[in-house]
């Protein structure tokens, strides 16, 4: 077993299955099950879902918890799901993260996966039914690719999931700093198959108030003198219904916008 872990760590994996294992080991499965429950007391691995487990190696072991990029890929594989880095998490590697986040967010598709909390290891998982064609890119850690959401994706989906994520107002300087990151082109992806129209009129008012770049506010105006739209709440409520809107985007301001810096 001590072998097996030093083998994984020496091709920088950092997570393996408990399959992987019996294909290995010649050990019977009670035997196995008796190593992996020693090593995890040790802290020296750490059973994230059934039958697939984290290594923690030294350097992480003062942390007790591995980054979300040394395994994910891994992860989703086993689970046999798409997936990407989202939300906040994804916002970090934007450079857009003005508080240190205990947890990790990850999109995939339904059914709902239940979320993790082992240890100070803590996943969120959001579904997206109609997957993304567009804007998902690779990135590379020392495990390998894994992949995140892109500027442009990671913002609309701040926005959709606005009320689950401690509202806009919590989440708006962080989409000020995406905003900057969002190219052209990365917008003309997403309005090519983004299904969600009033969170991209969202958007649009939010690109007016962070004063975005004008070709960006551009493009949109143009996307909506093609696809009708009608009032929307900037805040989603369950009980209030839009009212009267006096800006181009159909948007009724019924909050105060006000960053949490």
């Amino acid at each position: 077993m001590s072998d097996f872990i030093k083998q994984c760590l020496s091709l920088e994996e950092y997570s393996f299955s408990k399959n992987e294992l019996h294909a290995i080991s010649q050990k019977d499965k009670s035997a196995l099950t008796s190593d992996l429950s020693y090593l995890t007391k040790k802290g020296e691995i750490l059973p994230l879902r059934k039958g697939f487990y984290l290594i923690i190696p030294p350097r992480y072991s003062k942390f007790g918890k591995l980054p979300l990029e040394l395994y994910v890929e891994k992860l989703f594989k086993f689970i046999a799901r798409p997936y990407y880095i989202g939300l906040y998490s994804a916002a970090k590697f934007h450079g857009a993260s003005h508080q240190q986040i205990q947890r990790d967010y990850v999109i995939t598709i339904p059914p709902t996966l239940l979320d993790i909390k082992k240890s100070t290891t803590n996943i969120r998982f959001f579904t997206m039914s109609n997957w993304p064609k567009k804007n998902i890119i690779n990135k590379k850690s020392d495990a390998g690719h894994f992949k995140i959401s892109d500027a442009a994706l990671t913002t609309v989906d701040l926005i959709y999931h606005q009320t689950k994520l401690g509202g806009i107002n919590r989440m708006l300087a962080i989409i000020e700093e995406l905003i900057e990151e969002i190219k052209l082109s990365n917008l003309k992806d997403l309005l090519s198959w983004y299904p969600h129209k009033s969170t991209l009129q969202r958007l649009g008012f939010l690109l007016d108030e962070l004063q975005a770049d004008s070709q960006l506010k551009e493009l949109l105006s143009e996307y909506f003198k093609e696809n009708r739209c009608f009032p929307v709440l900037l805040s989603p409520k369950s009980k209030e219904k839009p009212g009267a809107v006096n800006n181009i985007w159909k948007v009724d301001v019924n909050i105060k916008l006000e960053s949490d810096l």
